[in-house]
């Protein structure tokens, strides 16, 4: 046996022995500590923070600290102002001196950096939540947004699926105003500078700020006729959205402001729906040697789909018993019922998944892609759960021919001019990785040559980068996206000499490490000095490899590649990846996968060695 063979087989025992009985797998969902500072920070609002949870919790949170003091939003980032405020924030809370000297390190890290008045918006709002930050000094969205017709310019559906079920609890939160004592304080944050001046009156900043002017304004107003009518209807939504695990969305940030929102509107800490909530949370919690940590989502549809594929392209038969169980699952996970998505596609029938174990109102395109994929290999070609699915993707494409995550022609960026937007991507348009994905599933179906799949081609060699890559939005970064699409593209057809395939090859050859292996540090996603660099990784390697093996690549880069995989393998058959190589909102929020080191490395040699 070969050490690639090795390797792989090596690699397949350590993936089968991860499977659930049930038939799904799950990797941790790792993200930066704001998930855990939130989380105390709510429960001191809402009366229900103890002792040893918030003892294990700052533990968490100590442990992340870096040496300068500060914490970042990904491993081997820089410091975050708005991530090291919260922590600093929750460290205090949970009985941290101010004069401790990892707090002296991340308070100076703060002031250096602009203090308080510099973070964003979300951090300003939890502070003020207990009169650490006046709510006078923060922008507007009041609970009326809810009452815009979906044509009208941002109505909440003009809204990504995350932000809008963020924005519709916190525009009643915000219209309340709530301030309960912490019990300390973090004046020590601020600078005392003033807020910067507004732009220019003619600009979409300018205006935006003036308005959110005109709406502080509003709110002071005794009598606001449509404000309890708006708020009524606002509850209605979140209740209407509420999963059966007890979430919103199967993220945190819904989750906890929808909380936060039917707490102060009445509703008991005991009432079955926040019971619901909070059960849910307990489930997205991970205790472990003394710590406490949140993930903010967790992706058993996701790594089952992408675990079945990595398995089948490793040589294991299709009715092998870890598949067929696998397989099952995921069918027993289709969603069948409509959500968001059809205010935009109302004739569209349902089908698909979503990315969770529990999101019936936000399935999205790329799992439904992926999982087809899959189940393709396994199930007879007459499935109707597969049916139904290709339908409901070839109708979520949007009218530039590409396709979004989770709503169709979610393109309006009108929602991004707003003074509250600070916080990354607020909207779902098109991308590549998403498009990628359902151009190559469209062709594994024998529909490469209908009009959906030309049009999904045409969209993507003209996004095509000038340097060859592919941005992308939902994995780190070009190499991410470029991985995702040179398979698309032979897949539907396209030659392995045309330009955008010898281009791409070419970037990717010109972004190997010296090591063999490939990897792109997130900071690319705002400085583009990065691009295509960083230290190698097993899942970034993985996709280049996949990559330059669809295109007919086994010359030097790709044994070079497979040699860096086979070298830096565990000896359990896994592969060590700190790194974050997940994106979950671009140049704000990361995502470790923990399943990622595996699966992708495992799909590579499996590619490989069939080839």
């Amino acid at each position: 046996m070969s050490d690639v063979d090795l390797a792989r087989r090596r690699a397949i025992d350590h993936l089968v022995s991860l499977q659930d009985g049930d038939g799904w797998w799950k990797g941790e969902l790792q993200t930066n500590v704001t998930m855990d500072a939130e989380d105390l920070l709510m429960r001191q609002f809402l009366g229900i923070r103890e002792p040893v949870g918030t003892a294990e919790t700052a533990a968490w949170i100590r442990s992340q600290q870096r040496a300068d003091g500060t914490w970042a939003t990904f491993y081997g980032g820089p410091g975050e102002l708005s991530t090291t405020v919260e922590a600093y924030t929750a460290l205090k809370l949970a009985g941290d001196p101010a004069d401790a000297d990892h707090m002296v390190r991340a308070r100076q890290f703060v002031l250096d950096n602009g203090g308080i008045e510099k973070s964003r918006v979300f951090t300003r709002i939890w502070l003020a939540l207990f009169g650490e930050w006046s709510w006078d000094r923060l922008p507007v969205l009041p609970p009326e947004m809810i009452l815009l017709p979906k044509w009208f310019p941002l109505n909440i559906y003009d809204w990504g699926c995350w932000a809008r079920q963020t924005v519709v609890p916190l525009t009643i939160v915000g219209s309340m105003r709530p301030v309960r004592p912490l019990g300390i304080s973090v004046a020590e944050l601020k600078t005392g500078q003033p807020d910067e001046p507004f732009e220019p009156a003619l600009s979409w900043g300018g205006f935006f700020q003036r308005l959110d002017r005109v709406l502080h304004l509003h709110a002071r107003l005794p009598v606001k006729p449509l404000r309890e009518f708006a708020i009524r209807k606002g509850l209605k939504w979140i209740l209407d959205r509420q999963e059966a695990d007890g979430g919103w969305g199967g993220i945190q940030p819904p989750w906890v402001y929808s909380i936060l929102a039917l707490h102060l509107r009445g509703y008991p800490l005991d009432h079955p729906v926040l019971k619901k909530a909070f059960h849910g949370l307990d489930e997205f919690t991970i205790k472990e040697d003394g710590i406490r940590r949140l993930e903010a989502c967790q992706s058993p549809v996701w790594d089952t789909a992408l675990a079945v594929t990595a398995l089948l392209d490793a040589g294991m038969p299709a009715d092998d018993p870890v598949l067929k169980s696998a397989g099952n699952w995921l069918l027993d996970e289709e969603v069948t019922v409509r959500g968001d998505w059809a205010v935009r596609r109302p004739s569209l029938p349902p089908g698909g998944w979503a990315f969770e174990f529990e999101n019936d109102n936000y399935p999205d395109v790329d799992d439904t892609a992926e999982i087809v994929l899959a189940l393709r290999r396994m199930l007879p070609a007459d499935e109707p759960a597969v049916r139904r699915a290709v339908e409901w993707t070839i109708g979520m494409q949007s009218r530039d021919g590409g396709w979004g995550a989770f709503d169709a022609d979610n393109t309006r960026r009108l929602a991004e001019k707003l003074p509250f937007c600070d916080f990354g991507a607020v909207i779902d348009p098109p991308s590549a990785d998403v498009t990628a994905h359902v151009l190559e599933m469209l062709a594994h179906e024998g529909l490469s040559g209908l009009q959906p799949a030309r049009r999904g081609l045409k969209w993507l060699l003209d996004n095509q980068e000038a340097d060859g890559s592919w941005f992308g939005r939902w994995g780190a970064n070009h190499v991410y996206g470029t991985g995702a699409v040179v398979p698309a593209l032979i897949a539907a057809g396209v030659p392995t000499v045309h330009p955008s395939v010898r281009r791409a090859v070419k970037w990717l050859e010109q972004h190997q490490n010296a090591d063999g292996g490939w990897g792109e540090d997130l900071r690319s996603y705002r400085d583009k000095s990065w691009v295509g660099r960083g230290d190698s990784t097993a899942s970034q390697t993985a996709w280049a490899l996949l990559a330059l093996l669809s295109a007919g690549e086994r010359g030097t880069a790709t044994e070079r590649g497979i040699r860096w995989l086979v070298a830096t393998q565990r000896s359990d058959g896994t592969w060590d990846e700190p790194q974050f190589t997940g994106t979950g909102f671009p140049g704000d929020f990361y995502i470790n996968y923990h399943l990622y080191r595996l699966v992708f490395p495992l799909t590579a040699l499996g590619r490989y060695l069939d080839g």
